[in-house]
């Protein structure tokens, strides 16, 4: 359980991981030869992590379509879905931490209406941080990415189901990562017309020093 029932979960998206008979350099582990070049690869997967911040448990999960603002909140709605209901019932809001990357930007992407539907849903407020420019490279999370390309540097990940086991296998203050595939299909895009995004804008608290990297997302009272 997270310090004052907050959850503080650091997320984002990694490049692209092509699956097939591809190694960097063209060197793999073992007798084996790989190539460099991504050419004729049998499918590209997008990995989106999440850290929480205070325990160090991960959620890697890859998905076989775009990144998108659905696929970022669709992971984090499966995270929150993972916990159980005591842990759900004393958590007070939950704070996300991210990059301010093209897909999860506030200028009229489903990014932050997603995010509210989310807020309702579980009927908690969701703060959001961005990290300011050039920042990021510093988060928990991307340390994570640096050791899963230690963990398979120099494997064929031949199929998703290889690209899978040897992310579990990957080793982070004492804990393994749980590791999903995704099969849904994300419409890239998408843009929200001035009245939808006046909506949500009007549900949001922004920093008055920090307005564009300090915002938080109220829930819509059900009561």
């Amino acid at each position: 359980m997270s310090s004052g029932s907050v959850k503080r979960w650091s997320i984002a998206c990694k490049a692209t991981v092509n699956i097939g008979e591809f190694s960097r350099g063209g060197l793999t582990r073992g007798d084996h030869q790989a190539r460099e070049h991504a050419r004729g690869c049998k499918a590209k997967y997008v990995p989106c992590g999440l850290v929480d911040e205070e325990s160090g448990a991960r959620h890697l999960t890859f998905g076989s379509s775009y990144k998108t603002s659905d696929f970022i909140v669709d992971v984090l709605e499966a995270k929150w879905a993972a916990l159980d209901a005591q842990d759900k019932a004393a958590t007070s809001l939950i704070q996300i931490t991210m990059a301010n990357g093209p897909e999860s930007s506030g200028k009229r992407t489903p990014f932050l209406p997603r995010l509210g539907q989310l807020a309702d849903t579980i009927q908690k407020p969701i703060p959001r941080l961005y990290y300011p420019p050039s920042h990021s490279t510093y988060t928990p999370l991307e340390r994570c990415w640096g050791i899963l390309e230690l963990q398979w540097n120099g494997a064929k990940r031949i199929d998703a189901e290889t690209m899978v086991e040897w992310a579990k296998r990957m080793p982070w203050k004492g804990l393994h990562p749980v590791v999903e595939l995704s099969r849904t299909l994300y419409q890239k895009g998408i843009s929200l017309g001035k009245a939808a995004m006046q909506a949500i804008e009007e549900r949001l608290e922004r920093h008055p020093a920090l307005p564009k990297y300090d915002i938080v997302i109220k829930p819509v009272s059900t009561s």
